[in-house]
């Protein structure tokens, strides 16, 4: 079975307003709840939109550990334990695991740009280091790493890696996975520009930046597709689409937290060394909230 299907949150991280910028746990605990109330079907927690790669070990764990708490089963918690040194990699991956987590989202080395081997080599070191699922993470956009349809094939023979965030934009790529591994691993469409027609590919659904401003209208896409209705699904593609793009006019998750800033939610500053949105990518993102009647 899928961990989960339609769509999964890859949620922000709050920050408080202080020298420090700790972790704001309060809001944390607003935005999970928003976040079941409006139909979010999993929350990915510590990734590339949770700015992962400004916590520390420890912070990440207590991060995961408290949403897994705070969920308390109701939907499945998918935890960030990605790393480019693969033994870092397996301790972290290992720590994650005991937090309580439904599955470890690992991203593929980054810097090191390993060859297809040392990737295998890599995923295999992880996902035998636990018994929980792996959701492997392609996003060559910020890796500079690929994971290639053969390469997938290899990975797909170990039991405990199921998943694929597919994140690389290639849709000629999407059909290879396809042909050469038919239903052998779940696939989640990793852009929110892509959600409909990756799903058209056979994706179970999303792990989505949109589900964080506009988690009712994400599952409710999804969840479309899933019941049939292409129609409706594509179209409501095609109404976010403007909302989407101007989600990454800057790094993610630049404007997305200052979408939820317009929200009402106080998930605070971004850490070093991305820095918080300017007021014109603000005043665009408003404009297209307010056309799709989110503000």
């Amino acid at each position: 079975m899928a961990i989960f299907e339609g769509s999964g949150v890859a949620i922000v991280t709050p920050f408080k307003d202080t020298e420090n910028q700790e972790i704001n746990y309060e809001v944390l605990e607003e935005l999970i709840e928003f976040h079941i109330a409006n139909g979010t079907d999993s929350i990915i927690i510590a990734g590339t939109t949770g700015e992962a790669s400004t916590l520390t070990d420890e912070e990440q764990l207590h991060l995961i550990r408290f949403t897994v708490e705070k969920v308390n089963g109701r939907i499945p918690v998918i935890g960030g334990a990605g790393s480019n040194d693969t033994r870092h990699g397996v301790g972290l991956t290992r720590a994650v695991e005991a937090t309580g987590v439904d599955a470890i989202l690992s991203v593929t080395p980054y810097y090191n740009k390993t060859s297809q081997k040392g990737l295998i080599e890599h995923y295999k070191a992880i996902a035998n280091s636990v018994k929980i699922p792996i959701v492997l993470y392609n996003v060559p956009g910020r890796t500079g790493q690929n994971i290639t349809p053969e390469s997938l094939v290899e990975l797909a023979k170990i039991d405990n890696i199921v998943s694929l965030k597919d994140a690389t934009g290639n849709f000629s790529q999407a059909v290879d996975n396809l042909s050469l591994l038919g239903d052998r691993l779940d696939i989640y469409s990793g852009n929110d520009d892509t959600i409909i027609p990756l799903m058209s590919l056979g994706a179970k659904g999303v792990i989505s930046v949109l589900a964080n401003i506009a988690p009712k209208a994400t599952s409710e896409m999804t969840h479309a597709f899933l019941d049939g209705d292409i129609k409706k699904a594509a179209a409501m593609q095609a109404q976010y689409k403007e909302l989407i793009d101007c989600l990454f006019v800057e790094p993610n998750p630049i404007p997305v937290k200052a979408g939820m800033q317009l929200l009402g939610f106080n998930v605070g500053p971004m850490r070093l060394p991305l820095t918080d949105a300017d007021q014109a990518v603000i005043d665009r993102l408003a404009a297209a909230m307010k056309k799709v009647g989110l503000i």
